[in-house]
């Protein structure tokens, strides 16, 4: 097993906010950090509420794996960040049109706030290629 680290990088999700990389290849994972439902073309959130939101922080995860030769059938961990709880079924139905069996572990968490004030934020590690 490898001691290297790569850092994945691609125009097809929004850009680091900070000193981070958008995801990590190392030792046979990816790991990417979490996506807000932000439009790497525009910088904004789509209209629609917690469900575009998370369909597009998704369509982000997407792309970084993609960028790094996996993809979500790859993904063995995801943890769903939401702003309030009571959206957890609309981002929950979201969620499921990306993912089929066996699906990936997962948590939800409920936070204060999210930055950029995002409804929603995913992160995930998958499988690398």
């Amino acid at each position: 097993m490898s001691n290297t680290k790569k850092p994945i990088v691609t125009d097809q999700a929004p850009s680091a906010i900070g000193p981070y990389s958008q995801a990590v290849a190392a030792n046979g994972f990816i790991f990417a950090s979490g996506q807000l439902g932000l439009d790497p073309a525009t910088g904004e959130f789509p209209s629609g509420g917690v469900e575009a939101q998370a369909k597009q922080s998704l369509e982000n995860v997407r792309a970084l794996l993609e960028a790094a030769g996996s993809g979500l059938d790859r993904v063995v961990k995801a943890t769903m960040f939401l702003k309030d709880m009571n959206d957890f079924a609309a981002a929950n139905a979201v969620y499921g049109t990306f993912f089929s069996e066996p699906f990936p572990a997962r948590s939800t968490i409920e936070v204060a706030r999210l930055p950029k004030d995002a409804l929603v934020e995913v992160e995930v590690i998958a499988l690398a290629e």
